[in-house]
């Protein structure tokens, strides 16, 4: 009948409605091809995607760790090798017959100076601060840093510790070195070796802890630094420091034989401009580690901005220099061109980090005609100066540090917004670098002219005058630097 034929299509349609509603959905065992088992995959694929990009983060963070590693021993390499570039500028301007002495002055004190400033020099520049607030650290407490290994907490050696002591080790042998051209041609070399280790040891160090305490980590800084000082990378804590020391130590000497008569300045001249020369290239390359190598890191890019500041102060003291000695010689004299270069990059030093391209050259220019001056005065007051150091790295840098209060630019020094006092920063930074480089000279002349007294009446500061008129190299070493063949 037709009835059973409507019954069945009835069945049928009832069948396909009821299969087709959704089946009743239990949470805790949703099916395969829900949409919870979708949610749940793209959560997993989250949580590897996060794991895998902490991974790479940690493993970039290393790289880069490794990088600026890389790039500290890279630039403590390059101020290493001005030890070098010293000792050839300060034997180019002394004679021959002393040679050998500036030589062996300039390896020893650097050795020395490694050894003293591991001992103890280290620690009292970075230590645990004995006056809070001060400076001044302590050798051999807290984690000590004098007479160390360098270990992590772990008790394992840390790289990057090791890393920033060579780089500060290069630093103290560089203060040390510049006293040797001031006093040279008529030191004793015991008594130079007494002071190269008084000064890493106690010397530097201690003005250093003034000024360089926070960049070993933790919140104690020094007395300078806490006031808003700016010694980048040493015109005062390296340059000035040394430069005073070698006038304390040249003062107490008195001058060379013959230097002086009556109102007169006899020259003596270098017995080698081509190694002076020379000397000044290796330290305007190794300048390239000295001042970008102070940043610590190639992060922020700052050490290519640092770089070209330095180079253009370098060239601005040249020209200076040069004009300047031709206007009052009538000729463009050679060393003092070659030292108006060193007095560009030595007061470049301090604000590398801080002023533009211009106030570089401005600053490079001034350090060039300074140092002239500064020549010319020294000798009308016979102080005796064979290579010229004190103008250079004393005047020199206390030029430079103050004109940091002048040109700092707050575009630049990584975001410090150190303002000098023609970018609107008015007289509180060029102050506060007045007053360190006030510290400095008052600390390294007065307690170096103590260490030189103290050589003077114990063991001798100044060779006998017949050693001084045969010379140094074969009394004091029994040997020449320029044999003659028989």
């Amino acid at each position: 009948m037709n009835y059973k034929k409507w019954i069945i299509l009835f069945m049928i349609l009832m069948g396909g409605i009821l299969y087709s509603q959704p089946a009743e959905l239990n949470p805790e065992n949703p099916p395969e091809d829900s949409s919870y088992k979708t949610e749940e995959s793209i959560n997993s694929i989250r949580s590897e995607l996060q794991i895998y990009k902490e991974e790479m983060s940690r493993r970039v963070e290393i790289k880069e760790k490794e990088i600026d590693l890389l790039w500290t021993l890279i630039a403590a390499s390059l101020v290493f090798f001005m030890q070098a570039g010293f000792a050839l500028v300060e034997a180019g301007f002394t004679r021959a017959k002393n040679t050998v002495n500036i030589l062996m002055k300039n390896i020893s004190d650097f050795t020395i100076g490694s050894l003293a400033f591991w001992f103890i020099g280290f620690g009292l520049m970075f230590g645990p601060q004995v006056i809070s607030g001060f400076g001044l650290g302590s050798p051999w407490a807290g984690n000590n840093l004098s007479f160390s290994n360098f270990l992590n907490p772990e008790g394992n050696p840390e790289p990057s510790y090791y890393a920033f002591f060579l780089f500060q080790c290069v630093f103290a042998g560089t203060a040390t070195t510049i006293a040797s051209g001031a006093m040279a041609e008529r030191t004793k070399f015991i008594s130079y070796l007494a002071y190269s280790l008084l000064m890493t040891a106690l010397v530097y160090p201690i003005f250093g802890s003034l000024v360089w305490k926070g960049l070993y980590g933790g919140e104690e800084k020094g007395f300078l630094e806490a006031k808003g000082f700016i010694d980048f990378a040493g015109s005062t804590v390296v340059h000035s420091v040394g430069g005073w020391a070698g006038l304390a130590g040249t003062l107490i000497l008195k001058p060379r034989l013959d230097r002086y008569h009556d109102n007169t300045v006899e020259p003596i001249f270098g017995h080698n401009m081509s190694l002076a020369t020379l000397g000044v290239f290796i330290l305007w390359f190794g300048w390239f580690g000295f001042n970008p190598g102070s940043a610590g890191t190639i992060k922020d890019g700052s050490f290519a901005i640092i770089a070209l500041t330095t180079n253009m102060a370098a060239a601005a003291g040249i020209l200076g220099a040069m004009l300047t000695s031709w206007v009052i010689f009538k000729l463009p004299d050679i060393g003092i061109t070659l030292n108006g270069g060193l007095a560009g990059l030595v007061a470049i030093t301090a604000g590398c980090n801080n002023l533009s391209i211009t106030s570089a050259i401005v600053v490079g220019f001034s350090a060039g005609i300074i140092v002239v001056c500064s020549v010319l005065i020294l000798d009308k007051w016979k102080i005796d100066d064979p290579v010229g150091a004190v103008s250079v790295h004393g005047v020199g840098g206390a030029w430079g540090t103050i004109s940091v209060g002048l040109f700092a630019s707050p575009k630049f020094g990584g975001g410090s917004a150190a303002k000098g006092l023609f970018y609107g920063g008015g007289f509180d930074l060029l102050l506060v670098q007045l007053l360190g480089v006030a510290l400095a000279f008052v600390w390294a002349f007065g307690i170096s002219t103590l260490i030189f007294l103290l050589l003077k009446y114990t063991i001798g500061l100044r060779v006998t005058e017949d050693e001084e008129i045969v010379g140094l190299d074969i009394l004091e070493h029994g040997n020449e630097a320029y044999p003659i063949s028989k």
